[in-house]
């Protein structure tokens, strides 16, 4: 179960402040800093070829981690830069040609947008959207008419958008890009760490994650998972190099047999240790009992700002996760955050440019967005509520 004294021992700086921005950039336990200090001041002393191969065990757990924190082998990982670096990779490895089709949603992340675009423009591809019913939710029957009728190259689902606390319907988009041999990408940022993730459930081609969300892991760090059939179809990036491939003659290299492939071989290995650690300490307490706490938490925030006269919540989809955005009537940007900033609450603004459809849609430009985690508190939820209803 989740101890919360002894989670809240794990982070000696919390101090008096409220937390509330874990889809930003979490806190990390001090085990994951004291393992990244570890590392560089091993390689201040013998160098970073040596701690590489005295730490050879530790840097391979890592991927049996993550492998077991989403339910694949450890042949399914790579190490990534970020959540970016992760998605770039995996979209440079499709071969994509005039006429092409992308299915998406109107909730996915705007960098994944700009890469659409910036694909429709170097391949003359196509980017279609699955509609929304009017709860928010994706509309599945939209969805599979839009398979039938354009037969896509790629299906990519962000599978809680950065803007709002929709969660996606990702298993039945993925059951129907499975049944069509379709590749599925799945922008897993903000649900990694935060939800019992399963690739079995899940049955994407792709996922990609970062570390310094819910994982609570550094910044600079982030992994790919990769299919078992896109391995055995041979996809890699566009841009291999001697980390995911061997040079075997003057014109020709053989790929790694894993997703490997798809890192390079300079890797940040101290920051892969302090992910590693971080995966391991989300493992130990059980992404399930992270989930349950994590639901009753912020239904308790959202049963308390929806009391709270004037407040709006911008919040749509039947299931909803640990990303809570909202406004005050009357009250304008610059007035909340001075409130919050005041009382210590640490949070982040969304605006236009992370989720312009979305925005559109709402008629708004702003919301404020409040990301607890398995380690804030109830107190902490009814804290933040009653500032928020004194602004």
């Amino acid at each position: 179960m989740v101890d919360i004294a002894q989670i809240r021992k794990d982070i000696p700086h919390y101090g008096n402040k409220v937390f509330l921005n874990s889809a930003g950039s979490s806190m990390m336990p001090s085990s994951v800093v004291q393992k990244i200090n570890y590392y560089l001041h091993e390689e201040e002393k013998i160098g970073g070829y040596k701690v590489a191969d005295v730490n050879a065990n530790e840097i391979a757990d890592f991927y049996k981690q993550a492998a077991k924190l989403i339910s694949c082998s450890p042949r399914n990982i790579a190490f990534t830069n970020s959540a970016t670096d992760a998605y770039i990779k995996a979209l440079s490895s499709i071969h994509f040609k005039k006429n092409d089709v992308i299915i998406t949603t109107d909730d996915d992340y705007s960098s994944n947008h700009i890469q659409f675009i910036s694909l429709r423009k170097r391949f003359d591809i196509k980017i279609i959207r699955i509609k929304n019913l009017e709860n928010g939710d994706l509309d599945i029957a939209d969805f599979q008419k839009l398979v039938k009728k354009h037969t896509p190259k790629l299906v990519a689902v962000t599978h809680i958008p950065t803007n709002s606390g929709l969660i996606q319907n990702i298993e039945a988009i993925g059951e129907i890009c499975h049944q069509k041999q379709i590749i599925f990408l799945l922008d897993a940022c903000q649900s990694v760490g935060q939800l019992n993730v399963d690739i079995n459930k899940i049955k994407c081609d792709f996922l990609t994650t970062t570390g310094r969300k819910f994982l609570r892991g550094p910044r600079g760090t982030g992994f790919l998972f990769v299919s078992d059939r896109l391995l055995e179809e041979n996809f890699s990036p566009l841009m291999i190099d001697g980390g995911g491939a061997v040079w075997k003659g003057v014109d020709h290299f053989e790929m790694l047999k894993t997703a490997k492939r798809f890192e390079t071989w300079e890797v940040p290995l101290a920051l892969l240790m302090g992910l590693k650690e971080a995966i391991n300490y989300a493992n130990l307490i059980g992404l399930e009992h992270i989930q349950e706490y994590n639901e009753k938490l912020m239904l308790h925030l959202r049963k308390n700002l929806s009391g709270i006269a004037g407040v709006n919540l911008y919040d749509k989809g039947s299931e909803t996760g640990s990303i809570l955005t909202f406004r005050k009537e009357g009250k304008s940007l610059e007035k909340v955050t001075k409130s919050l900033e005041e009382n210590n609450v640490y949070f982040s603004i969304s605006q236009t440019e992370w989720g312009l459809i979305d925005f559109n849609k709402k008629g708004i430009d702003w919301v404020v967005r409040l990301s607890p985690h398995y380690f804030n508190t109830t107190e902490e939820m009814d804290k933040v509520s009653e500032i928020i209803k004194q602004i």
